[in-house]
Parts: C-alpha cells; sequence; structure tokens
C-alpha cells in the first residue's frame, strides 16, 4: 500500500505519542537497521470496534477457554515474538526500546496468550485517549494471537474506546472487519478518538479474563 515515508534518528518516547496522535508512526528497514522512518499511509486500516467479526468457529475456541489470557505481564516476550516470526520485520533495537518505556509508563500494553506456562501468542499496541494503535501479533500455536485480538476488542469496548487503529489491511485482519480508511478521513476520527475518555483497564484489576465474558462484551453468543 502506498504511504509517504520521512527519515529521522531523533526520537523519543514523547515525540513518538505526537506522531501517533498525529497520525504517522515510525518502522525500521530491518531488525538489523538502526534507523527509523516516519510512515503516514495513504490509506489507514482500522477495525470498527461496533463491526468487529467472530466467526463461529473463532468463538467456540474463545469460549472454550484452550488459552489463559493476561494483560501486561511479559512486555519483552511479546515484542521478541512479534519480531521473531517475521522475516522482514519492522522491529529493531530502537523499536523496542521506545515502546519498552511507552510500556513502563502505562501506555502501551499487551494481551497475551498462555497454554501450559508458555506464551502461545499474543499482541502489542498503544493506547492514547480512546484510539488503540495495535503494532504488531504473533502466535506459535493456531489461533492464539486470534484469541488475544477478540479480548483486546472486548476490551477496549467495554472501556469506551472510538478507534482501533490497524496500520494497514491485510487479508487476516479483513475477516475480523478491518477497512481502509482515506487519510482525511482517518484523521477526523483519530482526532475524535484521542480527545475521548476511555480505560483500557476497565475489567478492574483482573488481568485473566475468561472466554464467556469477552465474547459477552461483544454480544456474541456465549451459550
Amino acid at each position: 500500500m502506498p504511504s509517504d515515508d520521512f527519515a529521522d534518528e531523533t526520537i523519543t518516547p514523547e515525540l513518538l505519542l505526537q506522531a501517533y496522535a498525529a497520525g504517522i508512526f515510525p518502522m525500521a528497514e530491518s531488525a538489523d537497521d538502526p534507523n527509523l522512518y516516519w510512515v503516514e499511509p495513504r490509506e489507514r486500516g482500522i477495525i470498527p470496534l461496533d463491526a468487529f467479526r467472530v466467526s463461529s468457529s473463532l468463538a467456540k475456541t474463545v469460549r472454550s477457554d484452550r488459552f489463559t489470557i493476561r494483560v501486561d505481564t511479559d512486555f519483552d516476550a511479546v515484542i521478541d515474538a512479534c519480531a521473531m516470526t517475521r522475516a522482514d520485520t519492522w522491529i529493531n533495537a530502537r523499536i523496542r526500546s521506545l515502546y519498552g518505556t511507552l510500556f513502563d509508563r502505562g501506555v502501551a500494553h499487551t494481551v497475551e496468550a498462555w497454554r501450559d506456562g508458555k506464551l502461545a501468542g499474543g499482541l502489542y499496541g498503544v493506547s492514547i485517549g480512546g484510539a488503540f494503535f495495535g503494532e504488531s501479533m504473533f502466535h506459535n500455536e493456531r489461533d492464539a494471537s486470534k484469541v488475544a485480538l477478540v479480548h483486546l476488542v472486548a476490551r477496549l469496548r467495554t472501556g469506551g474506546y472510538r478507534l482501533l487503529d490497524t496500520q494497514f489491511v491485510t487479508p487476516h485482519l479483513a475477516t475480523f472487519g478491518a477497512v481502509a480508511l482515506p487519510r482525511k478521513r482517518y484523521r477526523a476520527l483519530l482526532d475524535e478518538a484521542i480527545a475521548a475518555d476511555a480505560d483500557f483497564s476497565a475489567w478492574a484489576t483482573a488481568r485473566v479474563i475468561g472466554g464467556a465474558k469477552a465474547l459477552a462484551a461483544l454480544a456474541v453468543e456465549t451459550d
């Protein structure tokens, strides 16, 4: 998908948050490239939170609680796994450091799928106001990242979020209802979302949420 890229070597956590609020995010050419560049896609991928789709087979997997879902318990393991599962990863050392700092500040979050004491899949992203910017996801077991995404959307809807940014639309994300928006339309939605109040911890202090509760938050039949 075409995009406008801007080279930059002085990105700080503060500048990174300002960039997100303006509709821009950083990437690296590869894991070994020490530099970052800004990206502003001409078309931006989002998943409308009120039109999120869960297939019947996935709902069955979520409901079964095959995976234990945890939030914000192992950021380093999640971002490491996201980098390792992509041959063309944009996650270099600077990305790890920047987003690790945001995690320490409570701005970046993970949703993790665990099974038998091992991290099976998950995702991480950045939360600003009522906008959540999904950065990357991975799976080591079938459906693990999908279940994590279902739990993320349930959490966002419960917490009053307005926007789930996916950066781009992939065939995989399209199955969940992801769509591409023109830049102008995206920025309007982004401005509204950034100004909104939302709470990523709306499910109180519970870090482990059952699948039935997640599906109920999405108005998916849980019987």
